[in-house]
């Protein structure tokens, strides 16, 4: 199945007006994991570097991106939110900055879509990696609640 990542970007930047603020894109997409970037400016700080609430928003942003994208794509309609994250941060992000959320081993996904199939309600921990100009600057994990929406 192929997934639009423009339509998906729309999506974000509609439900989710930070993501459009910080000119959030979708840059690539698919079954191993997700891409999101956002340009330096419009997230800048102080020291001329990414602020780091930006950094954090677009790293929880690409792995709630990538359970929300699955679950549409298997017709689960649910609500998503995240319950906890860490994030370290490593090097400063001294230009444009992207999310890269890789897609969970095949085991736990497939142990997250029983469990929702099964009670409604499910939990998963995805972790992305945050890189400007080539330099890995934050590492991130967090762990996201799938609820299943009345009527599906």
């Amino acid at each position: 199945m192929t997934i639009d990542c423009a339509a998906v970007e729309q999506y974000l930047h509609e439900h989710i007006p930070i993501s459009k603020a910080m000119e959030v894109a979708v840059t690539s997409m698919d079954q191993r994991g997700i891409i999101l970037s956002a340009p330096l400016a419009p997230n800048i700080n102080h020291r001329n570097t990414v602020f780091g609430g930006s950094i954090s928003t677009l790293a929880i942003l690409s792995a709630w991106t990538f359970v929300h994208v699955q679950l549409e794509q298997l017709n689960l309609s649910s609500r998503i939110v995240i319950q906890s994250n860490s994030l370290d941060y490593t090097n400063p992000a001294t230009g444009d900055f992207q999310a890269h959320c890789l897609a969970p081993n095949q085991k736990a996904w497939q142990r997250f879509l029983v469990t929702l199939s099964k009670h409604r309600k499910s939990r998963i921990t995805l972790a992305s990696e945050v890189y400007s100009n080539g330099v890995l600057v934050g590492k991130f994990q967090g762990k996201y609640v799938a609820m299943e929406r009345e009527g599906s």
